[in-house]
């Protein structure tokens, strides 16, 4: 069995296993975040657009401590908060990896990790006992970047 290491990243086959959920990837019209990164490490990163630095310093950090990962804090983000409203504003979606049970070839259930992508609403809308019952696993934030230029400080 073959191994690399690719800027944390192990591939081990054809399988990519991310170790530390820290990454920075555009396209044309969406941020991708990895969930790993705290809001002082966001502050620090190269490769984030100075708009969303500005925002999370102007906004973000008033309401959240440096040291807060996003995917703590997007998993317990409650509806009707002043970080939500921040959010929202921006087009949040986040990538999750959730349990499901899956039959195999003779009967066996297996617990396998599926990707899954929610808006902000349908992840608020989830209580926390529904995220620990599926065993959510936030693994991505994706900023829209026209919300991100049209946001005004």
């Amino acid at each position: 069995m073959e191994r690399y290491v690719v800027k944390g990243m192990k591939v081990k086959g054809n399988v990519t296993q991310y170790e530390d959920f820290k990454y920075v990837i555009q396209d044309v019209g969406n941020l991708y975040l990895g969930a790993g990164f705290s809001y002082e490490e966001l502050l620090g990163h190269e490769m984030v657009p100075f708009k969303l630095k500005a925002i999370v310093t102007q906004y973000l950090l008033k309401e959240a401590a440096p040291e807060t990962t996003l995917e703590s804090q997007f998993y317990y983000l409650e509806e009707n908060t002043f970080l939500y409203e921040i959010f929202e504003q921006l087009k949040v979606r986040v990538k999750t990896q959730v349990q499901v049970e899956k039959k195999g070839l003779f009967g066996k259930e297996q617990i396998l990790y599926k990707e899954k992508i929610f808006t902000l609403q349908e992840l608020a809308d989830m209580n926390l006992a529904r995220k620990k019952a599926a065993g959510m696993l936030v693994r991505e934030i994706i900023f829209s970047k026209l919300e991100i230029m049209s946001f005004s400080l």
